[in-house]
Formats: C-alpha cells, structure tokens, sequence
C-alpha cells in the first residue's frame, strides 16, 4: 500500500537525486549576451532617457486625474474600495513569497549546483526573479491605484451630462499605467543587458522572466477567482431579491468593486508586464542562440530600440486621438465611446508600423540583402494583428453586434438556456475567425522570412514567428490602457449607486455651489452604462491580443529550448518535431489534458466560493423598509474575506500542480535509452500554448458576449427586473469565470510553464539523472495529481446530508 509516508520518502528521495545530478553540457549559462560598441551603449543610454520621460508623463497623468473633482460621498466609497484593495493585495504579496520560495529553491539549485557557477553570479540571477516578481506586484499596485482615483472622479463626471469626459478620465487612467508599466520592464532590462557581466546577463534574464511570469500567474489566477466570486455573489441578488444593479444593501457590492479591480486591473497590469518581459527575453534567447555572431549585438540593440520608441508612438498617437475625439464629440450629449477607442488603436497602429520601417532603416539599412525591409514586414504582421483581432473581437461581444443581439432574442423566448447556448456559439465563431487570422499573418510573416532572413541565423522562420509577438506588442501602452478602461468604468457605475448620491439632502444646490455646474442626474446613470458596455468590449478586445501573444512568443522559447538540447545533447530538431516519434503525440494529449483541468481547477474555485457568497449574502442582507440604505461594512468585509480564501486556496492548488506537472514531464522525457523521448516535453509545451490559445479566446468571447447581452437589455431596452433580465444575467454569471477567471489566466500558465520547463528540462537530462530520471518523473506526478485531486475534492460544495 502506498501509504502517506512512503510517498514523503519517495519524495525526499527525488529531491535528494535531483541535487546530486551531474551538471549539464549547455544551459542558460550558455547565453552569453554580446559585447556592444561604444555606439550602440549610448544608443542604450538614450533608451533609459525615454524611458524616464514616459514614466514621467505616466506620473503626468496621474496627478492629472488625481486633482479632479468629485463629492465627498464617491470620494469615501472609492476610499473603502481602495483600503480594500489594498488588504487583498498584501495578502497577495505574502503569498508571492511562498511561491518565490519554490522557484528561487530551483535557481539556486540548477545555477549553483549543476552549473558550478559561483555563490555572488547565484545571487544576482536570485534577485533579477526577485525583481522580476516586484516589478509585477509593483505596477499592480500602480494600477489599482489609479484606477481607484479615477472611477470616483468618472462617477462625479457623469453628472455634468457631458461624454467626451467620461471619455477622457478612464482612458487618461489607462495610458497612466500603460505607459509606466513599459517603461518601468523596459528600464529593467536595460539594466541588465547594458550594466550586467557578460557571462550572467543572459541567464539574469532568465531569471527576470520567471520571476514577472511567476508574480502575474499568481495575481491573475488569484485575481479572476476573487473578482467573478463577488460578481456572481452580487448579481444573483438581483434575481434572487429583485433589487437593483449596485444596491447599497447589498453587502456583495464592495466586494464587487474590490474585485473589478483585483481581477481587471492587478491581474492584467501585473499580466502586461510580464507578457513584454518574456517576450522580450524569448527573442534574445533566440538571437543568442540561433543568429550568426557577426549579427546579434545589432539585432539586440534594434529589438530594444524598437521597443523604446513604442512609448513614443503610444503617447503621440494617443494626444493626436485625444485631440480628434474632442473635436468630433465637442459638448454632443449622444456620442458613440467603442468609436473613439477603436480610433486610437488604428491610429496607433498605423504610426507604430511607419515608424517600424523608417527605424528599421535607420539601424539595419547598411546590412545586406535588405534585412530591414525584411523584418519590418514581418513585425508589421503582428502589429497588424494587435489592430485587426479588436475588430474581430468586437464582431462575437460588441452590444452592437449580430451574435450579441441574437444572444438577447433567443433569451427573450428561451430563458437562460438559450442565451448560454448562443454564447457558447459566439465563442465557437470567434475562435475559429482569430485562429485563421492569427494562422494567415504568420503564415505571411513566414512567407516574408524566406527572402533572405536565413542568411543572418539558422532556423529564420522561428525568429520571424517571435518577431510577430514583438509586432503584437508594438502599440503595448494603447493595448494596455484600453484593457484598463473597463474596471474604471464598471466601478464608477457602483460607485454612484453606492454614494446614495440622489438621496443627500440638498445635495444638487450643495454641487451647483461647490463644482460649479448643476448636476444632471437625469442622463449620469444612462451615460455610465453604456460606458460600461463599452468597457467591456474593450476589455474582450485586450484578451486575445495578449494571448496570442503569449502563444506565438512561446513558440519561440520553446525552439530556445531545442536549440539548448541540440547542444546539450546533439540530437536535432528535426527529431524532436518529428510525427512519427510516438512521445510526441503523448505530450500532445498530456498538453491538452492540462489546460482541460486548469478551466475546470479555476471554475471550481470560483463556484464553490460564490456559493458561500451567496449563501452569507442571502442570511445577512437586509432589506426591511427601516434597515439602513447601505449593508454594513462588517458584512461587506466577511464577503471580501470569503472571496480571498478561495482565491488563494485555488491559485496554491492550481500553481503547486502546475510546478509539479512541468517537472514530472520534463524528467519523463530525459533520454534513458534513446534520444526520442526529448520530444515528448517539447510537444507537451507546444500543446499547452495551441490548446491554450483556442481555449482562451473561446471562453474569452463568449464570456464577454454574454455580458454585453446583459447590458443591451439593462441600458437599450431598459427590461430590469424582467424574466429576460433574469435570463441574461444568469447568462453573464456563467460567463464570468470564462471571460476573468479561465481565460485570461491560460496567458501567464503557458509563458511561466515554458520559462520554468527551460530549468526543469535541463536538470532532468544531466547526466547524474538520467537513471532515477523517471523515478523524480513519478513522484512528481503523483504531487500533481494531488493536488489536481484537492483543486476539486477539496474545494468542492459540501452536500448537505
């Protein structure tokens, strides 16, 4: 019988083989980052200048929408929300640092034991992960900050009557944070590619990744969990009690609000960061790795002049946007906000690729073949891309579109059962029209490497596949701070109800006095719906972007990866991506099993925990004629505590089998008797990031086409209280942990999987490991299964008997 203390054995045995392995052949230590000329240093310098500069105008803004004014009452809910925040956030933190514990245990080990590598070269690839995961929990703080000034201020705003402010204040807020955000990862890895030794600075990007990849999983996952536990706690009421969107009384609102900006802004800003970060690395890998000695110092440096400019074309593009809104929207009071953002990410997009080209010639025009051209192309894919996927987001989850008025009239006859089966087709559709989209402008960036990108390195279709993420990120700052204006929206809209703002005393002499205007509370509501629904199709839009970012720049890691085999082991990779090898097809199916699990791990923890939401909100809220128009902050409180332990209880779960599964899988492909058995750890990361991508965008769409339905019968029809306000409202709870929870968080879980399989691949095929290699294999995997065993079975609802 396997009993508890044979497996703890068995454990310690593992761990006890890993440490005494041999070291390895080649590794991260072999990613020896070039020495740059005195030009290209300077070039660098100037880099840091910008960056500065953009993080200024990011504090600009900030300060902008600080001084704004708003009423007391919206001032002291934003107040509560934000000292809310920031509880869940040091919670968080606290967290980070047992999990950093895990990683920073596996850096030491493999850097420090098999590489030999002194205790002072350890320690610095130690902090860069640390740095890495400040530099994530840090612009998270950022973030939830600003947006926490700004949706007090937008409330207030909305009751000037006048759009083009309601515009302003969350789009400002998100260029804040956008803008900061790059500039704060790109000075980082500045630091570290100008000021670094040669011989560490590429395993310290290493480490950076992991470290920002690591700090994002677990704010993402956490995050989504939390927000869709409050939102689905708070919701229900509205059926349940028949009260209100945002009812004071409702003791799940504050933890709504907490939530919009736990899961909307620190999971995707902490997100954003990293997804720069190691995209970013995975092209310097590959040029370290892959192109020709005499090249890599000048593509370095151009990657990371390109990437400093894009501040420069974000901001620009986002003053000339600002001043075309203005002048379009003047003081009209119907206005459509979708059309002004989708200005700015065109606008930006067409400014980020002319500048591509004029920069590109600018540093690679002397080069032959005309390799500027050439790579601006195929980085003009991807910036294409990161425009064209918004439009088509937009299609499946617009209030305006076919598929989301088709999900409203087949509720209208159907009740919730049709309007979740019309999500799940949106869904269905969209993944399909990204898919070929994303598949077309690669294929067209690969076509596009054919002309001569095999002259500068080996394997160019690769490159050109990662330089199509980097396109993707070209207008990163605007991808960001529309991503951003959704949570902003969505809490003004609570804030004002919570602000009992209509039931103040005098109140309307009291702002016409103080602020100036006389206040129109006639329109405010109205306004800061439909500024919602607006939100919410921009927060879809980001989604897709940035996973497929995470997919393609994985690619590119992962050829990293079998690169650093070939040299380590000399088996090609014409071998290792070979059909015909059955562990190939395993790792496919062991790849898609996973992501299978992680959607089912994650919607579990959001499940149960809204049950025991609902279940207090049911028994505490009070809704007799003479209670209290707000809920009491205590039980405000509880409903926040509840949603906080089950989202750190589902992220421990889901991260410790995430860990554990990357290894066991790693030590099962170490070649024991044949080389074939490397590809089944490579086909299993692959398979994570296709069936990822697929499963991300799919729950993604869906998701937000459900809420923008909700949204078409509360502002459009204006049915609240209706059977078919009850229909769609169901339809958008199921659709929350899709589009916040699920999703979203596949983007951090594939990028840390390949960052961390780098390390686990090359312990388990040193040579001291390959004879108790599957052994750690199995005990491995058996912590896994645990803990895939307790991400159900542990969190699941109990039956009352």
């Amino acid at each position: 019988m396997f009993t508890k203390k044979k497996f703890f054995q068995a454990s310690i045995l593992a761990v006890f083989s890993i440490f005494f392995a041999s070291p390895l052949f080649a590794s991260e230590a072999d990613l020896v980052i070039p020495v740059l000329s005195a030009a290209q240093n300077h070039l660098l310098m100037i880099g840091f200048l910008i960056c500065f500069a953009g993080m200024g105008f990011g504090l600009y803004e900030y300060f902008n929408v600080k001084k704004l004014p708003a009423h007391k009452s919206m001032l002291d809910i934003s107040e509560i929300i934000f000292q809310t925040c920031k509880t869940y956030l040091v919670q968080q933190g606290k967290l980070l640092i047992v999990l950093e514990v895990f990683i920073g245990a596996c850096i030491v080990y493999y850097f420090g034991v098999l590489q030999h590598m002194t205790t002072s070269d350890v320690l610095i690839i130690l902090a860069w992960s640390v740095v890495g995961i400040l530099g994530s929990y840090g612009v998270a703080w950022f973030g939830i900050r600003m947006n926490t000034l700004a949706n007090s201020r937008m409330a207030f705003a909305s009751l000037e009557g006048k759009p083009i402010k309601l515009l302003n204040i969350p789009l400002s807020s998100g260029m804040s944070i956008g803008v900061l955000l790059v500039c704060v990862e790109l000075i980082m890895m500045l630091v570290i590619l100008v000021f670094m030794p040669r011989d560490v600075a590429g395993a310290s990007f290493i480490g950076f990744a992991i470290g920002e990849s690591l700090g994002a999983s677990a704010l993402r996952i956490c995050g989504g969990i939390f927000t869709k536990i409050a939102d689905i706690g708070s919701d229900l009421m509205k059926i349940v009690f028949t009260i209100k969107e945002d009812d004071p009384r409702n003791p799940g609102v504050i933890a709504d609000c907490t939530g919009d900006n736990a899961g909307d802004s620190v999971g995707p800003t902490a997100d954003g960061f990293e997804t720069y970060g190691v995209t970013g690395v995975a092209l310097i890998s590959f040029i370290v790795l892959a192109v020709f000695p005499l090249y890599q110092a000048e593509l370095l440096v151009w990657i990371f002049v390109m990437r400093v400019l894009m501040i420069i074309t974000s901001i620009g593009s986002y003053f000339i946007n600002k001043a075309v809104s203005t002048a379009v929207m003047g003081d009209k009071e119907k206005v459509n906000f979708e059309a002004s953002l989708t200005s700015l990410v065109w606008i930006t997009s067409i400014i980020s690729i002319i500048v591509t080209f004029l920069v590109s010639k600018w540093q690679l025009g002397h080069l032959p073949n005309n390799l500027w051209f050439t790579l601006s192309v195929i980085i003009s894919c991807g910036t294409l891309a990161a425009a064209l996927i918004p439009e088509l987001v937009k299609v499946f989850t617009s209030s305006k579109s076919a598929h989301c008025l088709e999900v409203v009239t087949a509720a209208r006859e159907g009740g919730p059962s049709l309007d979740i089966l019309s999500g799940f087709v949106a869904g269905n559709f969209s993944a399909f029209w990204i898919g070929i989209s994303i598949a077309a402008l690669m294929f067209a960036a690969y076509y596009t490497s054919t002309f001569g990108l095999s002259n500068f390195m080996e394997y160019s279709s690769v490159f050109a596949f990662g330089l199509v993420a980097f396109g993707f990120l070209g207008m990163g700052p605007v991808t960001i701070a529309v991503d951003s204006y959704g949570p902003v929206t969505d809490n003004a809209q609570s804030i004002y109800e919570l602000s009992l703002i209509e039931t103040i005393p005098n109140v309307e002499n009291e702002i016409e006095k103080e602020f100036g205007f006389k206040p129109r509370m006639d329109v405010a509501k109205h306004y800061l719906e439909e500024n919602d629904s607006c939100g919410n199709t921009f927060k879809a839009t980001a989604k897709p972007v940035l996973i497929g970012t995470a997919v393609v720049g994985a690619t590119t890691m992962i050829f990293s990866l079998i690169l650093l085999l070939r040299k380590a082991l000399g088996i090609q990779p014409e071998m290792i991506l070979n059909l015909l090898n059955p562990y190939t097809l395993l790792g496919f199916l062991c790849g898609g099993a996973v992501v299978y699990w992680f959607t089912g791990a994650s919607t579990q923890a959001v499940t149960t925990g809204a049950y025991r939401a609902v279940q207090y909100i049911k028994k505490n809220i009070n809704l007799d004629d003479e209670a209290s128009l707000s809920a009491s902050t205590e039980n405000s409180k509880e409903v926040v505590k509840i949603c906080t332990q089950y989202a750190q209880k589902g992220m421990f779960n889901i991260f410790l089998a995430i860990f554990s599964f990357t290894l066991a899988f790693a030590f099962f492909s170490a070649p024991v008797s044949g080389p074939e058995s490397a590809s089944f750890f490579i086909s299993y990361l692959i398979s994570i990031a296709v069936f990822g991508l697929f499963q991300a965008i799919f729950m993604a769409n869906a998701g937000g086409c459900w809420d923008n339905a909700k949204k078409v019968v509360e502002v459009d029809l204006k049915e609240k209280g209706t059977p078919l306000h009850a229909a769609a409202v169901i339809g958008d709870t199921v659709g929350d942990p899709f589009k916040d929870t699920s999703s979203v968080a596949l983007n951090p879980i594939i990028k840390f999987t390949t960052l961390f399989g780098i390390l686990a691949m090359e312990m388990a095929i040193a040579p001291g490991m390959r004879d108790t290699a599957g052994i750690i294999g199995i005990v491995f995997f058996l912590v896994a299964v645990v803990f895939v065993w307790r991400s159900f079975y542990a969190m699941r609802i109990p039956v009352d008997k």
